[in-house]
């Protein structure tokens, strides 16, 4: 991998984690409206989260759920927050240097969830072959 590619890997993540910081302080803030709060704090979840919805061992799709779910999570959390509200918040992350904190039930969360789809599948597959 060639240096340039490093450091513009390295300047996507600093952004990335910047924007994060960010819908944690939206999340706290008062003002928030409640459908952006929801937003905020799953993509927060999902982010922070060891355990990702696709599992990077699995080639392309496991990286592509980080660089699709997170950019358009933390895109959908802007679109719900007025403006004004959102670039403040946004402007204080740049201005921190806070880190995220560990969300242990959004791990839980993502557990749940695959074990919900195993459930389904183990189902249909015993219906399947029931059949």
């Amino acid at each position: 991998m060639s240096k340039l590619m490093k450091l513009v890997r390295a300047a996507d993540r600093a952004r990335l984690a910047t924007y994060l910081i960010a819908l944690w302080k939206l999340f706290k803030h008062p003002q928030t409206p409640l459908v952006a709060k929801l937003v905020a704090v799953a993509v927060l979840a999902y982010a922070v989260s060891p355990i990702d919805l696709i599992p990077d061992f699995i080639p392309v799709l496991g990286q592509l759920d980080d660089l699709v779910l997170i950019p358009l999570g933390v895109a959908l959390a802007v679109r719900l927050t007025p403006k004004p509200l959102w670039e403040a918040r946004l402007q204080e992350a740049e201005r921190s240097r806070d880190k995220l904190p560990r969300i242990l039930w959004g791990a839980v969360l993502i557990v749940l969830l695959w074990l919900a789809l195993f459930v389904l599948f183990v189902w249909w597959a015993v219906g399947s072959a029931g059949s």
